[in-house]
């Protein structure tokens, strides 16, 4: 919370900048680079994406999302790190084992997860959208395995799979008798639909990556203690309003700070670090003729055309005048 509140102000030290052509001087605070903070993330995304322009193919892919139900989240919030951990584990596997089913791919299939924990009107709610190329590698590496473009596979028997694993897990902890026996009678909702092409579907990813719970536009007011933002509703997609008291928000809030390092996103399949060479085979089936891009390549070009320093007004690059030394944080 000290790293929001300080974000982007002189307590976090900056540079002053001159512009020549408006003869006034500029101050450029600098943020607090914390992964929870609103006002950091945009930049990132966009470097994000580029570096992920290795891992696109040229065919239909799919967001398969696993979602806990109700039962599990006041579990789920004070083990944060271990239930999310079991969450990314057990809906991989069971997403990994269904696709080797003849009757729906029939091989490897690769996927990259984003945990997600909030929804729109910043409620805990824990779950993990992958992003799925629409087929597999066979599984001795010889031919390309294409799925329907508007079907991957059937998310019924998927969702118990996937409620087998998670279960079975979960005995292996002295978690397992907090649960409600009837929650692991419940049908759980695994959903799958088709976004479109690989650019487009991490596009649509990259936000869920860099942003927490809201963005700072979405907060209409702060009066009298409390704080009223809008959503929209999944149903209708209207944008509705919710005012709600300031302590409250801020509960909301704090409930989606992840884990100390916590990983968000994991890659598997053949997208996993260690199988790229499964990637490049991949791509040789669909005889794609890509190549690996350069990642720190990338990103390097992409920060630099964003650091480039121009006067608001004018557009005038900035002369540089002076480093503010931070006054805000104290020593550890």
């Amino acid at each position: 919370m000290d790293d929001i509140e300080q974000c982007r102000t002189e307590a976090m030290g900056g540079h002053v900048y001159y512009c020549e052509t408006c003869a006034e001087h500029r101050y450029s605070y600098h943020s607090c680079k914390n992964r929870h903070c609103p006002k950091c993330q945009n930049d990132q995304a966009r470097v994000w994406l580029e570096s992920q322009k290795h891992l696109l193919l040229p065919i239909t892919y799919f967001m398969v999302t696993f979602t806990l139900p109700e039962e599990f989240r006041n579990l789920v919030r004070r083990h944060q790190k271990l239930l999310y951990n079991i969450l990314f584990r057990t809906s991989a596997e069971a997403m990994q084992q269904i696709a080797k089913d003849p009757r729906f791919i029939g091989g490897l299939i690769g996927m990259v997860g984003v945990l997600q924990t909030w929804t729109r009107d910043i409620w805990y709610h824990p779950h993990i959208h992958y992003l799925v190329p629409g087929g597999g590698m066979s599984c001795d590496g010889s031919k390309w395995l294409s799925s329907r473009k508007d079907f991957l596979f059937h998310t019924k028997p998927l969702a118990m799979l996937f409620r087998a694993k998670f279960r079975d897990e979960l005995k292996q902890t002295d978690l397992f008798l907090e649960i409600d026996p009837g929650a692991w009678k419940k049908e759980w909702v695994v959903d799958c639909e088709p976004v479109g092409s690989g650019e487009e579907a991490f596009q649509y990813l990259a936000p869920y990556i860099f942003r927490v719970a809201i963005t700072n536009n979405r907060i209409r007011k702060l009066e009298d203690g409390r704080v009223t933002f809008e959503y929209k509703e999944p149903d209708t997609s209207r944008i509705k309003l919710c005012t709600i008291s300031a302590e409250e928000f801020i509960r909301r809030f704090l409930c989606h700070i992840l884990p100390d390092r916590f990983i968000k996103v994991r890659y598997y399949g053949f997208l996993a670090p260690g199988n790229r060479h499964l990637l490049r085979r991949v791509k040789e089936l669909l005889a794609a003729g890509l190549t690996e891009a350069k990642t720190k390549g990338d990103s390097s070009d992409a920060k630099e055309q964003m650091d480039a320093p121009r006067c608001p007004k004018c557009g005038t690059i900035l002369i540089h005048v002076e480093v503010l030394k931070p006054t805000g944080r104290l020593p550890p």
